[in-house]
């Protein structure tokens, strides 16, 4: 038997179905807690609305209907009535007075945009605006979140009230956790939930009660406590912070979070974080007064400012301030920002234009510096200016000016202004094949030297140089079968001659220049220093190659690059001396063996004496993004007169479908100890995770005259709890990050 359709027109049914859209619609900006993992059974509900009727309209379908002197329609087998926002399926229905009432029975469900709910029975009046239904299950649409209410009732004055009522993110039938509540509502022009006589499950066992309870039941920013965190440590003791979270406006929030301690007492961290249209940035303090734990009861804080923002079409204004009490304030508190191994905070001021031919950056760059390390020079300020100008179809222009004046917080230390610039004339040519270019550089640089007594330094020096280069590289490719079918090779090898006149440079002072690690690439670089004070003389010549393997989509799959500068001339920069007529031979490679496993390695050799100056080795097996094993080696034969010679171990892999281990450890094989060792494991179903964290690590603290440390350590135990759906979804950390050294991928294939 085919289903018959009426047609009823009723305006009072909408201000109903509008108030659960208003209340209930999850934000657009959603995050992990409802996105479906792979282990989990259950999807969002999803609502189509295309099928709503016009607005003001309804359309009952029905297999029998019955037409009552135009009062009373009774509709029976597979009934659907569907308004302008929800839709009502049920065995029978009954419409009284032209549609001002709707009584609906058997097998009831009833959806809309924002929940789906399967019940005994549905009483719409719509005069009163009030929807009535009986013994239900509810869903909520796009969310993970469902639950059971003995009856749920919803009214445009009063909002949404569940009676009798469960609440959780987890599958029907695997409630891991549950809220048990006599009552749940939601008032009108809020998504909050509030619940009274709450009871907290897991599993089937009540494990705390609040008499008032209020949760969010979408993704919006909302104003409330976030799940705290609970850790251990030797530095800390029992460590529980407790974030809130304050929605100040659209574009506004603050995160305040208490954080007390056993060992040293109760700190307060703020954040707060701002978006207008042409700027963004945020604001961070943390204090503890009165530290339990240093003799003295010392106060301790850490701040930072952080601004990103446009002025005008082709200004930019960057700020990037922070400050804290003492040398050791990271090692004892941790930080969000810095790691305990960082021995400087950068601080700078900027603000930068940049237009098709011209960039200007002018910026105040200073330190925090941490312990009893060497003081830095500050530019207060810095202005950069560069200019490039097409000549014609072969020749370019080029024009670098700097303007920097260095300060130190040493009384006794010289102080300086800088005054560079850098005319270059260049014809660059270039081509699918090879490229060839020349260019000759003039380097003018005025210094104005002060506070210069028992120095050899003098207060007014001028110094130019001129450099020439002449650069060139060819491509060449071909098809190959080395590693499989459908792959293609590339040689690429480039010659370098370089040029830099000789000027001695004893009576210039070092403010922003130190001596350059070199690379395979950087064997091109033509310069050995950073910043400007050191440019050393050069007559030498510089080869190198790389050669790649293609697969079919241009991906690497191998790539090897060596190199080896030749000098013609001994250098005469005192300190860029050379003891060798050539520099280490540089090479590096890149190969990924199959889509599992992969290597990388970098190392410089001497080849005077074989032997090797500096190398870092990584090979990891890698399935997906979550299993892998990694194996790593550095070494640096003498970095600031001490040998680094480290061995590493990082491993992830998942024990069953929720349960995931990841382990770290490094070893230092030339003092035969431990750097670090780190290991977690965490559950994680759809609706809530735990993660227990230990580590064991390097101290490195610093003592009262400023030296660090190197053979203490610190021990410490984390277990975190996330309930998924109400409230924070996960962590501030990755397991993976975590620790101080972290996790990186070893390799840089394309």
């Amino acid at each position: 038997m085919k289903k018959t359709c009426a047609m009823v027109v009723s305006a009072t049914l909408l201000p109903i179905v509008a108030f659960a859209q208003e209340t209930l619609t999850p934000s657009s900006q959603t995050d992990s807690s409802t996105t479906p993992l792979a282990f989990c059974s259950v999807e969002p509900v999803t609502f189509n609305s295309a099928a709503l009727m016009p607005k003001g309209h309804i359309k009952v379908q029905a297999i029998r209907t019955e037409i009552i002197q135009d009062k009373v329609a009774l509709f029976s087998g597979d009934v659907d009535i569907t308004s302008d926002t929800a839709v009502i399926s049920a065995s029978q229905a009954q419409v009284n007075g032209n549609g001002r009432d709707l009584i609906a029975k058997g097998d009831v469900t009833y959806q809309d945009a924002q929940l789906k709910v399967k019940s005994d029975s549905v009483a719409l009046r719509s005069e009163e605006e009030r929807l009535e239904m009986v013994n239900t299950r509810y869903q909520l649409t796009g969310f993970v979140g469902q639950g059971a209410a003995k009856d749920i009732l919803l009214d445009t004055d009063t909002g949404i009230i569940l009676k009798d009522v469960s609440f959780t993110t987890c599958p029907e039938g695997e409630e891991d956790w549950q809220i048990r509540a006599s009552e749940i509502s939601l008032e009108k022009g809020t998504v909050w939930g509030q619940a009274k006589h709450t009871r907290f499950y897991i599993a089937d066992v009540p494990v705390f009660y609040l008499p008032y309870f209020a949760f969010p039941i979408s993704n919006q920013r909302q104003t409330g406590l976030l799940f705290p965190e609970l850790t251990s440590s030797s530095r800390t003791g029992v460590d529980y912070t407790q974030p809130f979270y304050w929605n100040i406006a659209p574009n506004y929030d603050m995160t305040i979070s208490p954080r007390v301690m056993t060992l040293r007492g109760a700190q307060l961290n703020t954040e707060f974080r701002y978006l207008t249209e042409r700027s963004q940035g945020k604001a961070y303090v943390e204090y503890l007064p009165s530290d339990s734990d240093i003799a003295g009861n010392p106060d301790r804080y850490f701040y930072r400012l952080e601004h990103q923002g446009l002025i005008g079409d082709n200004w930019l204004l960057n700020v990037d301030f922070n400050g804290l009490s003492d040398n050791n304030y990271l090692l004892d508190l941790g930080s969000d920002y810095y790691s305990r191994a960082d021995t400087h905070l950068y601080r700078s001021i900027s603000m930068s234009y940049y237009s098709e031919n011209l960039s200007v950056n002018m910026q105040v760059k200073d330190f925090e510096v941490l312990g009893n390390t060497a003081d830095s020079y500050r530019a207060v300020p810095e202005i950069k200016i560069s200019y490039t100008k097409p000549l014609g179809d072969y020749f370019e222009f080029n024009i670098d000016s700097e303007l920097a004046h260095f300060d130190n917080t040493l009384e006794t230390a010289p102080t300086a202004t800088r005054f560079h610039i850098a005319p270059t004339l260049a014809m660059p040519l270039r081509s699918a094949w090879g490229e060839l270019i020349a260019e000759t550089t003039l380097f003018q640089t005025v210094y104005r030297q002060d506070n210069i007594e028992g120095t050899q330094l003098k207060e007014d020096v001028e110094r130019t140089l001129g450099q020439a280069r002449l650069y060139g590289a060819l491509y060449f490719e071909r098809d190959s079968s080395w590693f499989s079918d459908d792959t293609s090779m590339t040689l690429e090898p480039k010659v370098q001659y370089l040029y830099t006149s000789y000027e001695d440079q004893t009576s210039i002072g070092f403010y922003d220049s130190t001596p350059l690690l070199t690379d395979v690439e950087g064997l091109f670089r033509g310069q050995e220093f950073t910043g400007l004070d050191r440019i050393s003389d050069n007559n030498q010549i510089t080869l190198g190659a790389t050669t790649r393997v293609l697969d079919k989509n241009n991906r690497e799959q191998f790539v090897l690059s060596v190199g080896q500068i030749f000098y013609l001339e001994d250098n005469k920069v005192i300190a860029a001396t050379k003891n060798q007529d050539r520099s280490a031979l540089a090479a590096e490679v890149d190969w990924r063996f199959n889509r599992n496993w992969s290597f990388h390695t970098d190392v410089q050799v001497t080849t005077d004496t074989d032997k090797v100056d500096l190398s870092s080795i990584g090979i990891e097996y890698r399935q997906d993004d979550v299993r892998f094993i990694q194996l790593s080696h550095r070494y640096v034969r003498d970095l600031s007169g001490e040998t680094i010679d480290q061995i590493g171990v990082s491993a992830s892999w998942p024990i069953t479908e929720n349960w995931q281990w990841v382990g770290r450890t490094y070893r230092d094989i030339e003092r035969n100890r431990s750097v670090e060792t780190y290991a977690g494991i965490q559950y994680e179903s759809c609706c809530w995770a735990v993660r227990l964290v230990a580590q064991r690590s390097l101290n490195n603290r610093y003592n009262a005259s400023g030296e660090q440390s190197t053979d203490d350590f610190d021990s410490g135990v984390s277990l975190q709890f996330i309930f998924k759906g109400i409230g924070s979804s996960g962590t501030r950390r990755s397991m993976l990050k975590d620790g101080m050294f972290g996790y990186r991928q070893p390799y840089s294939l394309n």
